[in-house]
């Protein structure tokens, strides 16, 4: 009776072993061969001498799929089966594409390189001989070994299992062994029969090629062909970009090569993965790129373009949608909130300053995404800044058009590989090839990763290395980025020659040579006063409890929270330490942009303490700003909005602050612009004329009256938090910080402008060292700015403008300094007449 291998109750792998240790020769005929699978029974094969009579010959039949086969089986058109040499040639092409296919699957471990290497070395030695059978699809698997016996000379095994480790090893098969004389000379001569048919090619050869020139090879790779390999692979995106898409024609020569290539670039990420985030740093050019990129996907999809942007910015992109004929509209972040849920269908999306849309709480940041869902429309995404402080700020923006739990093709590997994938499955229950996978990361390797696919972003030093020419000093011919050496002359490319890029008609833009220098000042008694250890010790001391709101819950209050309360007091943070880290960072760098602007902080944060002193003596809800480090980070913000900001200007950068409703006097603000004099009132004027004698409401009178404004007009823009559910502790630091402030403006009692030597030195450095040369001067706080342009024109410097994150034309602006480079001659002097 034979024997039944099920690989349940008896393997078919331990019996093939033990039989090849007596045989010296064998014939194998199997529908699939895996090469890894053979390190099982190459090592028994490695005995024999080689060459006829003394191998292993394989044979390999080709299969159709089984979806193949049943179209092949109802198909109303049957034809014959027949082969040529061209077809052939072409299956046996395919067979080697799949063989080299099968070696870049998996794990690669030391035991199957070193079984393939034997298979390649015992090919080579005519150990194995591998053909490839071709006159029919071929399903048989065929174990036949032969001995020197004369009683038992073949022995056969019959079945369904292939040569690879699942069909000799794994559940699901079933083979019998064939032992009968008579039957098993028969199938050697099956075997045989198609062996020796014309059909059956060598494919040994290939195979052997195959291993030796993968990652299995005995010869080690030269470092510089993997730093090749790897290049190849990690430029598909680009390449596949360059090649397949046009600029409109309408751009003529209007962009550089490096802006060319970026939009290409990115319009391939645009087609691919529903949107794009260009990320060049300022000054690139990343507006006229996304214009570029709007118009050749209008011209591609005969779709139209929604722009949202700042309501500043407003003006500069309804010049570029009309010069270059976007059809769409420009919409404000403003209008966004108010428009967009009954806007009709955009199919793309522009987002200017995505940045501010990292909020993914936020109205306008739920909106946006609302509309992008229901409009299936791409996005293009413009910031110069996309990584702020957190990785989420990346994810939060590519979740305007990625779902959270959408399979975006690749996981973060770094985060798996330390926590281990079912650990990841069992504590964040999300798909490992989602955002929200990559959200619980902290490599940056996994998100450089994972913006590789949604980003274009480059430097102005990789644009000088890569696109920029230089002009050969000893024959003027120009150097190409990509040349060493100029081909006029035959001189080397040095490091240090200026770079430029050539415009449309021909000019070059040289990349400025900059060099920073130091303007000396000596440090006045205004200066000076605040940089004394008693007001250093006093900032630092300070407790800032707005900041650490968390820190201050009562845990058994004796009013139970609402639910919404208990929601508000979940989101306070505990530690608040990141935040009063920023906040007493800020004030120190407003003092270093200006003694003014340090004042002003200073009093604003008295304010906004006495008016959380007088909610909770008077039991009244206290007003609570956006707790957001990101707020206070002067990089991103140049207002002094501190925690009092809303939502709208964490997501737009267009809100207006409550406090510019009241007149900045008294206490609080200082009478013409600088004195600590006056009273602090309304928006609405007092009728006192100017230098009359008035009354002068206490600072408690003061700080309720701007209450008052907060919860009648901008109630919305605060969240709200009964003072039961807070300590006492939290009114005994909000005055002694208050205190405490209030020493440094007692010491510092008033800013005067004529006394600024820093000032002074600005002036010098405009009016004689550089007169009637253009100047930007750039600064981190919007008070500087105010107090610059208006202390320069008491002096003289009348051809001059403030611009500020809140000014309302800063495109004007930039076109009437720079009027040539922005094309915009004719409408500046039209204007200046």
């Amino acid at each position: 009776m034979p024997r039944i291998f099920d690989n349940i109750d008896l393997s078919l792998l331990p019996a093939l072993e033990e039989t090849l240790k007596v045989a010296d020769r064998a014939d194998f005929c199997v529908g699939y061969f895996n090469l890894r699978g053979w390190r099982k029974l190459g090592c028994h094969v490695e005995q024999w001498a080689g060459g006829e009579g003394h191998c292993c010959r394989l044979l390999v039949g080709m299969q159709k799929a089984p979806e193949e086969e049943f179209r092949a089986a109802m198909s109303l058109v049957q034809t014959a089966e027949g082969i040529d040499n061209q077809t052939a040639h072409r299956m046996r092409k395919k067979l080697a594409e799949e063989f080299r296919a099968q070696l870049t699957v998996g794990f690669q471990s030391n035991e199957d390189e070193e079984g393939l290497q034997r298979l390649a070395a015992q090919i080579r030695a005519k150990k194995v001989v591998v053909k490839l059978y071709l006159r029919h699809h071929l399903h048989a698997k065929l174990y036949l070994l032969h001995r020197t016996d004369p009683v038992n000379p073949v022995v056969g095994y019959l079945g369904s299992s292939n040569l690879t480790l699942a069909g000799l090893q794994h559940q699901g098969e079933l083979n019998v062994d064939v032992l009968d004389y008579d039957a098993a000379k028969k199938l050697a001569k099956w075997f045989d029969d198609r062996w020796t048919d014309h059909w059956c090619l060598d494919i040994s050869e290939e195979l052997a090629k195959i291993i030796e020139e993968s990652w299995a090879r005995e010869e080690s790779l030269p470092p510089y062909h993997i730093y090749l390999k790897m290049a190849y692979h990690l430029s598909q995106e680009a390449r596949a970009g360059l090649s397949e898409y046009q600029v409109p024609k309408i751009f003529g020569n209007r962009l550089f090569d490096y802006q060319t290539a970026a939009v290409k670039i990115a319009a391939r990420h645009l087609d691919k993965r529903g949107g794009v985030l260009i990320g060049d740093v300022v000054g690139l050019g990343k507006t006229l790129m996304a214009t570029a990129l709007a118009r050749m996907f209008e011209d591609n999809n005969s779709a139209e373009t929604l722009i949202l942007c700042p309501k500043n910015l407003v003006k500069m992109w309804e010049d570029y949608r009309h010069t270059y004929g976007l059809r769409g509209r420009v919409l404000s972040l403003t209008r966004a909130l108010q428009e967009l849920p009954d806007l009709r269908c955009y199919r793309l999306v522009l987002l200017d300053e995505s940045h501010n849309l990292r909020n993914r709480e936020g109205k306008i940041y739920r909106a946006i995404q609302e509309y992008v869902e229901r409009n299936s429309s791409k996005c293009i995404l413009l910031t110069a800044t996309p990584y702020n402080k957190s990785y989420l700020d990346l994810s939060n923006q590519l979740r305007l058009f990625v779902p959270e739990t959408k399979d975006i093709g690749i996981r973060p590997e770094n985060l798996l590989r330390k926590i281990g994938e079912t650990e990841f499955a069992r504590v964040h229950q999300a798909s490992p090839r989602s955002l929200a996978a990559f959200e619980k990361s902290d490599f940056p390797d996994d998100w450089r990763e994972l913006m590789r696919l949604y980003m274009v972003r480059r430097t102005r030093s990789f644009i000088q290395d890569n696109y920029a020419s230089v002009e050969c000093p000893q024959c003027t011919a120009v150097i190409g980025a990509t040349e060493a050496a100029c081909a006029g002359c035959g001189r080397q490319k040095t490091k240090g020659e200026r770079r430029f890029l050539t415009f449309e008609d021909g000019t070059r833009s040289f990349f400025p040579t900059r060099k920073p220098l130091t303007v000396k000042f000596e440090v006045d008694d205004q200066y000076a006063q605040f940089y004394a250890e008693d007001v250093v010790a006093i900032i630092n001391s300070l407790s800032l409890p707005r900041y650490g709101l968390g820190n201050y819950v009562q845990n058994r209050p004796h009013q139970p929270p609402t639910n919404a309360e208990t929601k508000l007091l979940a989101d306070l943070s505990r530690a608040g330490k990141r935040l009063m880290g920023f906040c007493r960072t800020n004030l120190f760098k407003r003092l270093e942009s200006s003694g003014q602007s340090f004042l002003l902080s200073v009093e604003r944060h008295i304010l906004r303490n006495c008016i959380c002193l007088h909610a909770i003596e008077n039991g009244l809800p206290i007003p609570i700003g956006t707790q957001d480090a990101d707020l206070l980070d002067s990089q991103f913000f140049d207002e002094d909005a501190e925690d009092t900001a809303g939502e709208s200007s964490d997501e737009s950068g267009e809100a207006e602050d409550p406090e510019s409703e009241v007149t900045w006097t008294g206490e609080f603000g200082f009478a013409n612009e600088f004195s600590t004099q006056q009273v602090f009132t309304d928006s609405v004027k007092p009728a006192t004329p100017a230098g009359a004698a008035s009354s002068k409401p206490d600072g408690k009178a003061r700080a309720a009256q701007v209450y008052g404004i907060y919860a009648k007009k901008y109630k919305k823009r605060f969240k709200w938090l009964a003072p039961a559910l807070f300590s006492p502790s939290l009114k005994k630091d909000l005055e002694s910080d208050a205190a405490a402030l209030r020493k440094v403006l007692a010491k510092c009692a008033e800013w005067e402008p004529d006394k600024d030597a820093k000032l002074a030195a600005l002036v010098e450095l405009l009016t004689k060292r550089h007169p009637g040369e253009k100047v930007l001067i750039f600064t981190q706080f919007a008070d500087t700015v105010r107090y610059l342009e208006r202390e320069l024109l008491k002096r003289g410097v009348t051809a001059l403008l403030g611009v500020t994150g809140q000014s309302a034309d800063p495109t004007g602006a930039a076109w009437r300094f720079s009027p040539v480079s922005n094309d915009k001659r004719s409408q500046v002097s039209a204007e200046a007449e």
